[in-house]
């Protein structure tokens, strides 16, 4: 495809991913202060005025508003984050910030999650003012900074720091909703409407440090590595929500087998099956391991990182069985905590979303979930903004989407963008 027949929401996306924004988290990030500049500088060019908050040196946000036709009604923020995170280049097919567009795909780091959203964003908003025409309502177009790293550095200061730039808000959409998943060869939406709360922990094992070559019943690295495979060997019981048991309904009407074994259902939905599994229940999962300096010396102290994800309500719970379960002697340190959100699948602006994709898809059916990981919204919902997932794509039924969420070879459809455009445009135009 060449460059001139890109589509411009393509042309944009790729843009973006060319801004290497890596976050490795911890404070320890390349920065979003280009990619927010080029965001500046496109909406500028729409003729809007545009905010930048920086309150790290080189994690910048960026907001503009776009008045709208009936601006009685509460403005609505629709939102995207400019962070990714790392990659490996010599684990991808492509140079993974080179914004390759091969075989009908942008492919890059970011193209999933979520350049491809900001970009959606972005020509949406410039489709409806070039035409000469306003959203329904105000918009309130915000990228921020560090969500990768749970949005400590980047939404979180911006709502406790710029709260006035969503005066009137009531409503947010962002990322992880609004694609398509196949479900025994039929295609349906899934529609977020909550996220699992979000609690990143440390395990620290302390011992007595000595020399590699002795008799030694003191380890720190042997009581880190029972921990951790302790809590990596964990499954956890099936805990449904209201969120989840409309998806199970949902997953049922189309296949017609029961809700009684929810993994099962959820087979049925091919390549999203693992994504979906872990919104039924809590999920620990061991990411990162540090101990020791010299092959001879046993040190005194190891930790682990653990990403721990858990059903809205049961935090402290499941902080207590992990202690439990790794025993008295680990030391479980909360590095972040964050809320978990659950909306009911029903109101104006859900109607709203549904009804956009019924227009560019007519007849495929819309289903809540529960996104088993988090967003932006949780920060919101600190000034009481309601945050859905809707960034609209109709993909192929094969292609395991919701596994390129920080994988290698992260890639998405050129017409799939396209599709998305339209239909952000099609709801900010009437919502």
């Amino acid at each position: 495809m060449s460059e001139q027949s890109l589509p411009e929401v393509v042309r944009v996306a790729r843009d973006l991913i060319r801004f290497d924004t890596s976050n490795f988290g911890g404070g320890e990030a390349k920065g979003e202060r280009e990619a927010a500049e080029y965001v500046g500088a496109y909406l500028t060019d729409l003729g809007l005025e545009v905010e930048y908050y920086e309150p790290i040196p080189r994690r910048t946000n960026v907001m503009a508003r776009v008045p709208g036709r009936d601006r009685s009604k509460p403005a609505l923020v629709v939102h995207g984050h400019l962070d990714v995170v790392p990659a490996m280049p010599e684990d991808w097919t492509v140079d993974p910030f080179a914004g390759v567009v091969e075989d009908g795909m942008l492919w890059g780091r970011g193209a999933v999650d979520m350049k491809n959203m900001d970009a959606m964003i972005l020509t949406a908003v410039a489709n409806i003012l070039r035409a000469g025409e306003r959203p329904e309502r105000d918009l309130i177009l915000a990228f921020f900074a560090d969500e990768e790293n749970g949005g400590v550095e980047g939404s979180a200061l911006v709502v406790r720091d710029r709260p006035e730039w969503f005066a009137g808000a009531t409503e947010a959409i962002s990322e992880v909703g609004g694609y398509s998943i196949s479900v025994d060869d039929r295609r349906a939406y899934l529609l977020q409407v909550g996220e699992k709360a979000l609690i990143w922990i440390r395990l620290v094992a302390r011992g007595r440090a000595g020399h590699g070559s002795r008799l030694h019943d003191d380890n720190a690295v042997t009581k880190l590595a029972e921990a951790v495979a302790a809590i990596g060997r964990t499954r956890w019981p099936v805990r449904l929500t209201p969120t989840t048991e409309a998806l199970l309904r949902g997953l049922s009407d189309l296949t017609g087998r029961s809700v009684d074994d929810p993994d099962a259902l959820a087979a049925a939905a091919g390549p999203a099956e693992a994504f979906l599994r872990s919104t039924f229940r809590t999920t620990t999962n061991p990411t990162v391991l540090s101990a020791g300096y010299k092959h001879n010396v046993i040190p005194e102290r190891a930790e682990a990182l653990v990403d721990v994800r858990v059903i809205p309500g049961t935090e402290d719970d499941v902080l207590r069985e992990l202690q439990q379960i790794v025993g008295d002697e680990i030391e479980i340190q909360t590095v972040v905590r964050d809320i978990g959100m659950e909306t009911p699948f029903e109101g104006d602006l859900v109607d709203a979303m549904v009804a956009s994709l019924g227009r560019h898809d007519p007849g495929v059916p819309v289903i809540p979930y529960l996104l088993g990981a988090g967003t932006d919204n949780k920060a919101l919902a600190y000034l009481d903004i309601t945050g859905y997932g809707f960034a609209p794509l109709r993909l192929p039924a094969d292609l395991d989407f919701t596994g390129m969420f920080h994988g290698v070879d992260e890639r998405v459809p050129v017409e799939s963008l396209v599709f998305g455009q339209q239909v952000l445009a099609d709801l900010l135009r009437t919502y």
